[in-house]
């Protein structure tokens, strides 16, 4: 049940994430029809409009319509794995080595099933870096994960 809990309320909060101008700030119709307009209902109209016609993938595929994937995408919101509901949860599951929260965290993560085993030895083996003090916040938590996940051989495509 907690691993429904936890999987329902990251894919809850993952639905509002976006990515800053996917294929750039002037990527298609609706960005051309509406350019300097400001305002949710016109952000939106643009979206749409780029949406339904499908013109910003197409400009995307062909380097049209102001479209480019050169640039790399931006967030500028909270971070996408939110620690703050399942912290304890998942320091309890890192310190034994399994657990959902662990689970849930590597596949948020995007580890594939095959690496998960690993990605659980490393954490568990690793736990005084994922949680240097009891006072360690969500963000340290996962800045930490991210190190450990980059520094080994097996996990570093899944953060970079």
């Amino acid at each position: 049940m907690k691993m429904k809990l936890i999987a329902a309320g990251m894919l809850a909060f993952s639905a509002t994430a976006m990515a800053d101008a996917p294929g750039g700030p002037n990527c298609g119709w609706g960005n051309m029809l509406l350019e300097g307009k400001t305002g949710l209902a016109n952000h939106m109209l643009a979206l749409t409009t780029n949406g339904t016609s499908g013109n910003a993938t197409f400009g995307m595929t062909f380097g049209s319509n102001g479209c480019s994937v050169e640039g790399p995408l931006t967030y500028g919101g909270d971070s996408l794995v939110w620690f703050d509901g399942v912290l304890d949860e998942y320091s309890t599951a890192v310190a034994m080595g399994h657990g959902e929260a662990l689970e849930a965290v590597a596949v948020m993560m995007g580890v594939q099933a095959t690496d998960r085993s690993h990605f659980n030895d490393v954490m568990h083996e690793n736990f005084t870096s994922l949680f240097p003090s009891t006072e360690v916040t969500s963000q340290e938590v996962l800045d930490n994960m991210v190190v450990l996940m980059s520094s080994d051989e097996k996990l570093q495509k899944y953060v970079g």
